[in-house]
């Protein structure tokens, strides 16, 4: 059946001119980069910190890097896998226009897809930000001073707090991300969601929006999704190796 099933998949590649890569934590967790919500995941450990929090308690700020230290041991020494890869390979044909991805890793720009064609919905942990004038800051040297002195970071510019450039609990949504990902689904012919369960929304909403503009879905996931019954091909199988045969021609 598997066989059908990927030969089904290249057939809708071949056909489309404009397709949209929609990925979540399941793609990284084959770079060894756990999950949130499975059990035994982040949120199982630890509690979520709200923004509401991170910004009215200098406790819940030294937690926050607290964290950090500790995920990034994971999270930076994670490479790009056979998923990742093939994505990129997707891209650099001109098959995908863009890579939509609720993941906070870099994983897909280490794999060699363009910055301008990755829309993260929720930021990026690979670098932080001033929340007050947004000056960018790199992760290293604020850690290493935390864990020297415990010194928590702030603007060299304006004072305001320095964060990750995440998208935290109670923290809006990027506007222009946001926007870029509609529009990239306004304008797919073939959308592909990977390593999603496609429960957090408003960005579970996107491939709801791409079938309704008549876009072909396709869903790749370990697990099965509330939206399978939307989709014309779905894939509960390991990710990597069955991109990798997709791409394989």
């Amino acid at each position: 059946m598997i066989d059908t099933e990927i030969g089904y998949f290249k057939e809708l590649l071949d056909q489309s001119q404009n397709a949209v890569v929609f990925t979540g934590a399941g793609i990284s967790t084959e770079s060894g980069i756990p999950d949130f919500r499975s059990p035994g995941g982040v949120w199982t450990k630890n509690q979520p910190i709200y923004f509401q929090d991170f910004l009215a308690s200098e406790e819940a700020r030294r937690e926050t890097w607290r964290r950090k230290i500790e995920t990034d041991k994971v999270m930076m020494t994670a490479k790009p896998n056979k998923g990742h890869l093939a994505i990129a390979q997707l891209v650099r044909s001109g098959k995908v226009t863009h890579v939509i991805t609720q993941n906070i890793d870099g994983l897909h720009q280490a794999s060699g897809v363009p910055d301008d064609r990755v829309i993260e919905l929720h930021g990026n942990a690979t670098y932080s930000t001033c929340l007050e004038c947004g000056k960018r800051y790199e992760n290293e040297p604020i850690k290493e001073a935390f864990a020297a002195q415990g010194s928590l970071p702030h603007c060299g510019d304006c004072g305001g707090y320095i964060k990750t450039a995440t998208i935290s609990f109670g923290q809006p949504m990027p506007e222009e991300p946001m926007l870029q990902a509609r529009a990239a689904t306004d304008n797919a012919d073939l959308f592909i969601t990977i390593g999603s369960s496609l429960v957090v929304f408003p960005a579970a909403g996107f491939p709801v929006v791409a079938k309704e503009q008549g876009a072909r879905l396709v869903i790749l996931n370990r697990d099965p999704t509330d939206l399978d019954p939307l989709a014309d091909l779905v894939l509960n199988t390991e990710i990597g190796p069955t991109l990798e045969r997709v791409v394989d021609h």
